[in-house]
């Protein structure tokens, strides 16, 4: 595959993924059935302050963003596109689906949602155009202060669900669900979906011999 080819299909990653993602959200909020913590905490403020969703979302990923500044860490196009588009592509989502009131079309809603986040994090990232607000506030702690990204992950999400459900947001099966299924979805999906770097041959990213 040329550069440019490469570079095309990076770009469409990106933008489809970021779009995709603002859907499954919206997916996932219409199931009722509990929403991931980040989401809770958009919607706990949304339910408080009567600003959209959609538009909470972008307010919260741009003080995510302040939150890199202390950590040294480098913006890159993909996490500024993360930060502007998936809350306008979750008021679209919020606007195309309507509410459900069977529980077992609100389950497949929900599961579906999951698994197109899972697909569409598998899409954006993939790119390589720079990791989300979120993550790079994750992995920025774990490279500052040395805490291991598991302990990183958990703290923030725990103490963001614990706001967002204080302000009104949606807990439920479906938060639990999302816990414990997301990273187990996005591993499957990450590899599959990422671009080669047509810079890096497979003899060059091989590990040296007696290597660890």
């Amino acid at each position: 595959m040329t550069p440019a080819l490469v570079m095309t299909r990076r770009w469409v990653q990106l933008l489809l993924g970021l779009f995709l993602y603002g859907i499954a959200i919206a997916m996932m909020i219409r199931a009722a059935i509990g929403i991931s913590p980040w989401d809770v905490l958009a919607q706990g403020i949304s339910l408080r302050t009567g600003i959209p969703f959609g538009f909470v979302t972008n307010i919260v990923g741009g003080v995510v963003l302040l939150l890199w500044i202390p950590l040294r860490q480098r913006l890159g196009i993909g996490t500024v596109l993360n930060a502007l588009l998936i809350g306008p592509s979750a008021e679209v989502g919020l606007w195309l689906i309507p509410l459900q009131d069977d529980i077992w079309v609100r389950i497949v809603l929900f599961t579906g949602g999951l698994l197109l986040l899972a697909i569409a994090t598998g899409l954006y990232i993939g790119a390589r155009f720079g990791p989300g607000p979120r993550d790079g506030l994750m992995t920025g702690i774990n490279k500052k202060y040395g805490v291991r990204i598991w302990i990183v992950r958990t703290s923030i999400e725990v103490v963001v669900l614990v706001i967002g459900w204080i302000l009104g947001g949606n807990v439920g099966f479906g938060t639990l669900a999302f816990a414990l299924l997301v990273g187990p979805l996005v591993h499957v999906t990450m590899p599959i979906l990422r671009v080669p770097d047509p810079r890096v041959t497979p003899e060059s990213s091989a590990v040296p011999a007696g290597s660890q």
